[in-house]
């Protein structure tokens, strides 16, 4: 559970799947009517209580209305997000058990047991806070995620919270969170497969921040966004390696994170990276069926420092050196260092972005085949 001071203005995205859990329908109904005024959010692991029907609804408005009671709040005032498997319904008795404890135990110094509890095939939890002064005044913004296969985000299975002590106006809140969102969990990729129960909320109380500083905040949010994707990625299922994928030279920033994106979730290039095969060409089809018009006479490719295209044409490379730069990055254990770097230039326009992705492996598959079973 999460809890936000009175008075907290809460905003989200949601995955843009037409099969969607009724605890999105729910989240996102509740805030359209509240106007983003929201005190807590309830997090379950487990179950992804989508597809189940009239009961789906049920559940999730039992489970608000019971926090509700124990904290003193409008059930309106309370949002739920659910991850699991698709088709099972929450254990309510279970889930309704557990409330007290979770309300007994509330502490400011708790964050990691959250970030803890919502894992699902996660390997490891994933948060982060930054502080910083704007104005003269010190602000914190925290985060924590979870995700790690059914990651191709279009709002995986993935949940993202953040937390800032200072406050906007709601229609700057939302459409920085939306710019935020676009180019730091959307612009990452496990297996290509979206979900049913894509949800990130962020929560904005305290003093009212100077407009001066807007644009500041909006570099940190999007700063600890990235990390909290990146780190999504890099605990991806069966991945061994992180793969940033940057392009540039585009004529729009949209541009360049299509192509980016249909790179890294391209299943030939993440097999390639597995193999650690310098297999350029893959890279050039990928980018080719994007859907992006581009002249191939002014494309140029790196893997790492190593230059492997240019003007269109392929140049010549030690194959070995890039072998080695591939394997190094293969389980490299410095965190910031660990990415597989592509780097594709398609002319001279100004528009640049990057994606995250990770290798393809058998692990996926042995993983996934008997998820349920």
């Amino acid at each position: 559970m999460i809890l936000a001071p009175s008075g907290a203005l809460c905003t989200g995205s949601f995955t843009q799947s037409f099969v969607r859990a009724e605890c999105v329908n729910l989240c996102a109904g509740r805030l359209n009517k509240t106007n983003g005024f929201a005190r807590a959010i309830l997090i379950n692991s487990g179950q992804a209580n989508a597809c189940t029907g009239e009961r789906g609804l049920k559940d999730s408005l039992l489970a608000t209305k019971a926090l509700a009671k124990r904290l003193k709040l409008d059930p309106e005032e309370i949002l739920i997000c659910s991850t699991g498997v698709i088709g099972e319904p929450i254990p309510m008795q279970k889930l309704l058990e557990g409330i007290d404890p979770l309300v007994k135990h509330l502490d400011a110094h708790n964050g990691l047991n959250a970030s803890k509890a919502i894992l699902t095939t996660d390997l490891r939890e994933k948060q982060i806070a930054f502080e910083a002064s704007l104005g003269g005044k010190s602000v914190r913004i925290g985060g924590m995620a979870k995700g790690s296969g059914m990651i191709h985000p279009n709002m995986a299975t993935m949940l993202a919270f953040i937390t800032c002590d200072v406050s906007l106006p709601r229609e700057i809140w939302n459409e920085m969170l939306k710019r935020v969102v676009n180019y730091s969990f959307n612009a990452i990729t496990v297996d290509g497969d979206s979900s049913t129960n894509d949800s990130c909320l962020a929560f904005s109380a305290g003093d009212l921040l100077s407009e001066d500083y807007f644009q500041d905040l909006e570099i940190g949010l999007l700063k600890l966004s990235t990390f909290l994707a990146k780190s999504i990625v890099r605990d991806g299922e069966g991945a061994n390696c992180l793969i940033e994928v940057k392009v540039s030279g585009a004529q729009k920033r949209s541009d360049a994170l299509t192509l980016a994106r249909t790179i890294c979730s391209s299943s030939l290039v993440k097999t390639a990276v597995n193999g650690c095969d310098p297999n350029w060409g893959r890279i050039i089809a990928a980018a080719g069926r994007a859907g992006i018009a581009f002249d191939i006479q002014e494309v140029s490719l790196w893997i790492g420092s190593f230059q492997l295209m240019k003007q269109g044409l392929p140049v010549s490379f030690n194959r070995d050196l890039v072998v080695n730069y591939m394997k190094k990055k293969f389980n490299s254990k410095e965190l910031n260092n660990d990415s597989l770097n592509i780097h594709l230039s398609i002319g001279k326009g100004d528009g640049e972005a990057s994606s995250w992705g990770c290798d393809l492996s058998d692990q996926y598959i042995r993983i996934n085949a008997d998820y349920t079973t």
